[in-house]
């Protein structure tokens, strides 16, 4: 929403999520700026502990969940709920569900999250297309546009193709983007998240040297799109987006997201948060070498992960390509000792079974030689969608205290 924030967990939007000028996502010290418009008035999430009551809400589902469960599951005072649940109830953010029997007394108001009283969208800038995806407060997709698109066609075609995409899941369909920005289509509207291979500095929304783009080398993308949408944005690797979906949705403790596409990249999560790396850097797995003098890879090495694997893809040989992401895979379970892998990408919901069962059985072999465990290798749910879904939840994730995430 122009002009609105939302609170995150620590720090501002841009440090934890995104921001723009006198528009964002504020951190939950931060102070929001009133709305403008019509739609949600997020000022209300001003504090940590509001967000914190709001994710609560949104965990309980349609069910609900009652102001003495919230102070009692937040440690605040009954007081204090009942000041930030009035507020989230005049905003829209919130309201009652029903009644449930008391243990004495009497009954209490149970009340429920208001999923459509905001929405995020999720960009997918891959190589030959653009993926977007309009969410509920509850992560729910309910809209969905995806068209070609060619990452080399420079900068300004590239931005035209996000802007109609992103206009076109919102509520008036394609019509025009005004000039003072999507939140005119879509009052509810709290930001854009946009996802694309690295390497790039998430902090600033710049863009590195993209493998196989060198062109895009210091473009600042979030500036750009903030400045033709009119509204927060935030970039992020499709590795990381993607593992922060998957984090949000539930998958816990410490795991790898490897995404094989148009290319091949790993997110990390350790200990329940996106591993980034000091110069947000971490991740580019599909460019570890693994034969010396091997084929020519996109990023000017030779013998990388990707383009084996890739390799293999291109010559029909998915055998061969499963058992080299598998000993990509086996690299990082040996570096990092996680709990699981996860296998994505359009490559991977292709022939799901082929690499599930390629990957496992490398790591398989693995555990019989170190005496451990095998590491659980699995397919994720959302297919090749899942990087829009998560660079939606780049939006989403301060809006309930989960900025770190």
């Amino acid at each position: 929403m122009r002009g609105a924030g939302a609170a995150g967990a620590a720090g501002t939007a841009r440090a934890g999520a995104a921001g723009t000028a006198g528009s964002g996502v504020a951190g939950a010290a931060g102070t929001a700026v009133a709305g403008s418009g019509g739609g949600v008035n997020l000022l209300s999430l001003r504090s940590h502990n509001a967000a914190l009551v709001l994710d609560l809400l949104r965990t309980a589902g349609d069910g609900g969940i009652s102001r003495l469960e919230l102070a009692e599951r937040t440690g605040l005072t009954p007081q204090a709920v009942s000041k930030i649940t009035a507020r989230l109830r005049e905003d829209g953010l919130a309201a009652e569900a029903g009644r449930r029997a008391s243990t004495g007394g009497k009954p209490r108001t149970v009340l429920r999250l208001v999923p459509e009283a905001g929405h995020a969208v999720g960009v997918h800038l891959d190589r030959d297309e653009v993926r977007v995806v309009r969410v509920d407060l509850r992560g729910t997709v309910v809209a969905e546009r995806r068209a070609a698109l060619d990452l080399g066609a420079g900068s300004e075609a590239v931005l035209a193709a996000v802007r109609e995409a992103v206009a076109g899941v919102l509520p008036v369909g394609r019509d025009p983007v005004p000039r003072h920005g999507l939140s005119v289509l879509d009052p509810s509207l709290l930001g854009v998240g946009a996802a694309l291979p690295g390497p790039l500095d998430h902090g600033r929304g710049v863009l590195h040297r993209v493998t196989g783009f060198p062109e895009w080398d210091g473009f600042p993308l979030r500036e750009a799109l903030e400045e033709r949408l009119g509204v927060p944005v935030v970039v992020d690797k499709d590795t990381n987006a993607a593992a922060l979906g998957l984090a949000a949705g539930g998958e816990c403790g410490s795991f790898a997201y490897l995404h094989l596409g148009t290319g091949l990249g790993a997110g990390l999560v350790i200990g329940g948060s996106v591993h980034r790396g000091a110069r947000t850097g971490a991740g580019e797995f599909g460019h570890q070498v693994i034969q010396l003098d091997g084929p020519p890879c996109t990023c000017g090495d030779r013998g990388c992960v990707e383009a084996l694997c890739l390799g293999a893809v291109a010559r029909g040989d998915l055998a061969e390509a499963a058992r080299v992401l598998g000993a990509g895979a086996a690299n990082l379970v040996g570096l990092l000792d996680i709990d699981v892998v996860l296998l994505g990408g359009r490559t991977v919901a292709a022939a799901p079974e082929a690499f599930a069962g390629g990957v496992g059985a490398v790591l398989e072999a693995r555990a019989r030689r170190t005496g451990q465990g095998a590491v659980p290798v699995r397919v994720t749910a959302g297919g090749d969608g899942a990087v829009a879904v998560g660079a939606a939840q780049l939006v989403l994730g301060p809006v309930f205290g989960r900025g770190g995430v």
